[in-house]
């Protein structure tokens, strides 16, 4: 029997938990991650048959009832994720009402799913509107980014803007530009409810003095996303770091050529 630990899917978790963590992104309990499974991505693995557990969700997710969720545990470490995925991790499924997660695998010593849980579900819901293909939602504490939330107006086209012109892969890998939402509690619907909304255009949000809530296709791709905007704002912060003062940069003609050459279309709203 061909069982689910041997999966791509797992695989795909260890790598990105460790690749966040060994990045910085993601200290002690810090961070959690879900990969949207169907149940064809399933069908070969006998031990995802049975529910072994329930959890209440807290709110209606009958959107994606019947569709499953590998996801990241409560109070659990980025770190051990690559030694320990059937106590670190667990697949979910959503119960046919939408009220419940149905543990399926993991979680084997008594762990639940990550407490951002509802924000995850409420990510995929709204991706899955204006983008069918989507699978990830994943959400760490990239440093620099998080520092731009002090040093900055928290402006969704101020931020967009500073960092497409850090360096020529921003605006070519996140086109949109970057949501905000005010800083709320984390755990809650309420902050859930606000970053589905931004999802709903934007492919990164900034929780301010907290972190980065990204979504996309696959876990490359997604980790790829972050990965891309810390790297820009590291930049910013290097120039901080060097005095401060810009010599030279990124046009906003330029910025058009960017988006001509790599045929994408940059947001109108803070393409000058």
């Amino acid at each position: 029997m061909t069982k689910f630990i041997d999966s791509d899917y797992v695989q795909q978790l260890r790598d990105i938990t460790f690749r966040s963590y060994d990045a910085g992104w993601d200290e002690r309990n810090g961070g959690n991650v879900s990969i949207r499974l169907t149940e064809e991505d399933l069908k070969d693995f006998e031990d995802v048959k049975k529910t072994k557990r329930e959890f209440d969700l807290g709110f209606d997710a009958k959107e994606v009832a019947g569709q499953y969720f590998l996801v990241t545990g409560s109070g659990r470490y980025f770190r051990n994720v690559t030694s320990r995925p059937t106590k670190d991790a667990g697949l979910i499924r959503i119960s046919d009402d939408g009220q419940k997660a149905e543990l399926r695998w993991g979680f084997e010593d008594g762990a639940r799913p990550t407490s951002e849980l509802p924000t995850h579900l409420m990510a995929h819901i709204a991706r899955l509107k204006v983008n069918p293909n989507h699978r990830v939602v994943m959400h760490c504490h990239p440093t620099n980014f998080i520092a731009l939330s002090f040093t900055q107006d928290l402006d969704e086209r101020h931020i967009s803007r500073l960092l497409w012109k850090m360096q020529a892969e921003s605006l070519v890998v996140f086109p949109e530009g970057i949501g905000i939402i005010p800083y709320m509690t984390p755990g809650t619907n309420e902050i859930g409810e606000a970053t589905a909304k931004k999802m709903s255009e934007y492919k990164v949000v900034m929780w301010p003095h907290h972190g980065i809530f990204a979504v996309g296709d696959n876990p490359d791709e997604t980790f790829g996303l972050i990965e891309t905007v810390e790297k820009a704002a590291t930049i910013y912060s290097q120039i901080g770091a060097q005095g401060g003062q810009i010599k030279q940069a990124i046009t906003d003609e330029q910025l058009h050529e960017l988006a001509d050459a790599f045929g994408v279309v940059g947001n109108p709203k803070f393409l000058d």
